[in-house]
């Protein structure tokens, strides 16, 4: 017998739009999230900050933007979630992940360029998104999303193989290293965040949690202030729109959005990535790398279509 179409009953939420929504909410934030690596670039090339110093000052910063907003929407907020000993040990995760993720991020563009870094960590992160997914016992991905990963590993592929280029060496090795590292941190932070209760302020815990874990390197580093306002602007750019901006809209779109599935829509971070890297830093694509991007675009536009487009079934559920 078949089913028909849900509609929303009044005052409940319409669960297709919802996951939509969500969609969308993870597309921006790997929009934004493309300028992170030409921003950090951009503060590295114009004062004495290490990777360490860039990825301790944009969790920083980004933390006490989100403890700002906090604070000032805590009126809106009604009652209080309880967080148990699962949820916290999440938050733990989450934070250590981030730390990992953008201290071997900054490191791998330090080493590699902003476009290797940037593809190796993202392209990774799916399949290793994937793979954690089915050892927690979520499940095998449905055939859509394996479909829209071998697409888009493809289009990464092309775009690596360009970026690449003729580059050789110790130092490209050991970016793409860092790369693999920065992607573990990132399947960390998107397996464990997912199971996040609304109402936790993950985002703020994360970036908070993760700038706690680096200061002590940091502090026996000896912490560099840039001088230059060039750099400085760029710094605190990195801290506001691709963190505490970026990261909210991620952890609030991917509570209804699969891991695996988010994993593959972030991938239009490297490729926004190796755009900009394109245009301000005289890189030229190949017909190859354009190739790569479309197949990219693609695979998301068509998890978007056949996973988060439709309606789901109606199950009977709460």
């Amino acid at each position: 017998m078949s089913t028909p179409s849900p509609v929303a009953a009044p005052g409940r939420r319409d669960p297709a739009a919802h996951r939509r929504r969500g969609f969308l909410l993870v597309v921006l934030a790997a929009l934004c999230w493309g300028t992170s690596g030409i921003s950090g670039r951009v503060v590295a090339d114009r004062s004495d900050l290490s990777s360490l110093d860039i990825a301790w000052s944009r969790l920083a910063i980004g933390a006490l933007v989100l403890l700002a907003a906090w604070a000032v929407t805590a009126r809106r907020r009604t009652g209080r979630v309880a967080v148990g000993r699962p949820v916290a040990v999440r938050l733990v995760l989450v934070g250590a992940g981030l730390a990992a993720y953008q201290l071997a991020y900054f490191s791998a563009v330090a080493r590699a360029g902003v476009s290797i870094a940037t593809l190796v960590a993202l392209g990774l992160a799916p399949l290793l998104i994937a793979v954690g997914s089915a050892l927690l016992g979520h499940g095998r991905p449905s055939g859509t999303t394996l479909t829209a990963l071998v697409v888009a590993l493809a289009g990464l592929t092309l775009l690596v193989g360009v970026s690449a280029g003729a580059d050789t060496g110790t130092a490209v090795l050991l970016g793409t290293l860092l790369a693999t590292g920065s992607a573990l941190g990132y399947t960390v932070v998107t397996l464990a965040s997912g199971g996040v209760p609304a109402g936790v302020p993950v985002t703020l815990v994360g970036f908070g949690g993760g700038a706690l874990l680096l200061t002590p390197a940091v502090l026996a580093a000896g912490l560099a202030v840039p001088s230059d306002p060039w750099a400085v602007a760029v710094l605190v750019y990195l801290g506001l729109v691709p963190s505490a901006l970026a990261y909210g809209l991620f952890f609030t779109g991917v509570r209804t959005v699969p891991g695996p599935v988010a994993s593959i829509v972030t991938l239009l971070e490297p490729l926004t990535a190796t755009a900009l890297a394109t245009a301000f830093l005289g890189e030229r694509l190949a017909p190859a790398a354009v190739a790569g991007g479309l197949l990219l675009l693609a695979a998301v536009a068509g998890l978007y279509v056949r996973e988060l487009g439709r309606a789901p079934e109606v199950d009977g559920g709460v």
